[in-house]
């Protein structure tokens, strides 16, 4: 099929992409890998007036060694997965990165484009509420953080306003002696995730763990499952706590199904994935408890 009719443009700068914008009241998109927005208007999906690449604007692109780490929107996935600074400060992420479609989408996609498009089965969105990240968004007014926890509204929808732009992806450092784990279930490799699990598990000043779990495609947006965080918290990281937490956490969802499998099926996916998850990420930990 071929895509409806609109206007190209390739500002050179944040303000002119705002003013475009503005002219186009809420009748734009922005183009930035392309790998979600053009099948969709080759399938009429959408029909915005234009299209406002950001390509071609300078300084969105780039990973910043700092705490947080700062990752400009229109960076490649792929660069961020070959990044040695993701690799050693932000492991989960460059995990899940390999769990992104083949790699001619990553090497076409972009950080932020994935995050802004919202899919509630996507890899980025999950890694970035289970990390408790941010992203920066600019409009004619200013710039403004979001927390990732009320970045996403529901499926395909965010906070960021239509007349926004998001600009930077911050990600948190982990700490020395951090451990994680990601896993997904789909059909085919490369599918999106009919259900997927993000694990972070960090020493604390107590000298206990902080855990952090998140799952995908158990709801309309990535969630976080702070009941299964607290059973792993309190009880420790044994097999009789991680399978406690995997069926919590499997409780504690409402998914709606669909013809990828029925809510019982991905409850059950998830507390599959999160206790395989676990038990292969906090196995030297556990055995030396």
């Amino acid at each position: 099929m071929k895509p409806p009719r609109f206007h190209y443009h390739a500002p050179g700068s944040i303000p002119e992409a705002l003013d475009l914008l503005a002219h186009y009241a809420g009748d734009a998109r922005l183009l930035a890998g392309g790998q979600s927005l053009v099948p969709m208007l080759n399938f009429r999906l959408v029909e915005p007036r234009a299209l406002i690449d950001l390509a071609r604007i300078p300084h969105l692109s780039g990973i910043g060694d700092g705490d947080p780490i700062v990752i400009g929107a229109m960076t490649r996935q792929r660069a961020v997965e070959d990044s040695p600074i993701i690799a050693r400060r932000a492991p989960l992420l460059r995990e899940a990165l390999r769990w992104v479609g083949h790699l001619p989408t990553r090497s076409r996609g972009t950080i932020g484009g994935s995050i802004a498009h919202a899919d509630p089965a996507a890899e980025l969105p999950l890694i970035l509420v289970t990390c408790e990240g941010s992203v920066r968004v600019e409009g004619r007014a200013g710039s403004r953080m979001i927390a990732a926890g009320e970045l996403f509204d529901s499926m395909f929808t965010t906070r960021i306003g239509a007349d926004e732009i998001l600009t930077e992806v911050h990600v948190p450092a982990v700490a020395p002696g951090s451990r994680h784990g990601f896993e997904e279930y789909a059909r085919r490799h490369g599918d999106f995730a009919i259900v997927a699990v993000a694990v972070s598990i960090e020493p604390n000043a107590a000298g206990g763990q902080q855990v952090r779990l998140g799952a995908s495609g158990v709801g309309q947006i990535p969630q976080r499952l702070v009941a299964a965080e607290a059973i792993l918290e309190r009880e420790g990281l044994s097999a009789d706590a991680i399978a406690h937490a995997a069926a919590q956490a499997a409780a504690s969802v409402d998914p709606v199904g669909d013809a990828n499998g029925s809510a019982d099926y991905r409850r059950h996916i998830l507390g599959t994935l999160l206790e395989r998850t676990l038990t292969r990420t906090t196995a030297p930990i556990a055995a030396t408890a």
